[in-house]
């Protein structure tokens, strides 16, 4: 291919490109899903928090199923000014290893913090929202899927939210604007070499 030919050609895809980028009028919130058995997800979430802080934007974040451990609270501690956590009662142990009266103290909850987010949001206005591992959460049966589609579908028209977890379901999956799936290629786990704070933790 000549010179001027990929020039013309390339000339072409700019020209579409920036067709559609004019074309991307829409402002407002959408849904966002992190998923997939690879390292990630919520990383990518905590992420997007500081970047949209950066920006002076307004965000929430909760975690279901977790320690309340980990590294990225000690970060985002320090962005308390656009950053706002809600922190749950701590998970220590998987799913399967708890008992029924466990899950059944882990199900309520997770169901009341949800439903006092929802109040907050509708209350005080946030740019972002992120609901760390609810989709965990919904597939152990622990918050009601038919409730977070109905909290996704009347949510405010500007609010971005943010949900992480394996599995999503398909009703999840239909109502998201934004679905990326981390995909685990290997794992250290794999090697003997446990979870290391500050990577992982």
């Amino acid at each position: 291919m000549s010179e001027e030919r990929y020039q013309q050609r390339q000339q072409r895809v700019k020209d579409r490109v920036d067709a559609r980028v004019a074309a991307a009028t829409d402002e407002r919130g959408i849904i966002i899903v992190f998923t997939g058995n690879g390292k990630g997800k919520t990383t990518a979430a905590m992420g997007l928090a500081i970047r949209a802080a950066g920006r002076e934007k307004k965000v929430f974040i909760t975690q279901f199923l977790k320690s309340g451990k980990s590294g990225e609270l000690v970060s985002l501690d320090k962005l308390k000014e656009h950053i706002t956590f809600l922190p749950g009662k701590p998970v220590n142990k998987f799913v399967w290893n708890m008992n029924d009266e466990e899950k059944l103290e882990a199900k309520k909850e997770h169901t009341i913090r949800f439903r006092e987010i929802k109040e907050i949001i509708e209350k005080e206005q946030y740019d972002l929202l992120i609901l760390d591992e609810l989709i965990g959460t919904i597939n152990n049966g622990f918050v009601e899927l038919n409730e977070v589609i109905e909290f996704l579908k009347s949510k405010p028209e500007t609010l971005e939210v943010v949900m992480t977890g394996r599995n999503p379901d398909e009703k999840l999956i239909e109502l998201s604007n934004y679905v990326t799936e981390m995909k685990c290629i290997k794992h250290p786990f794999e090697e003997g070499i446990p979870s290391r704070i500050g990577i992982e933790l």
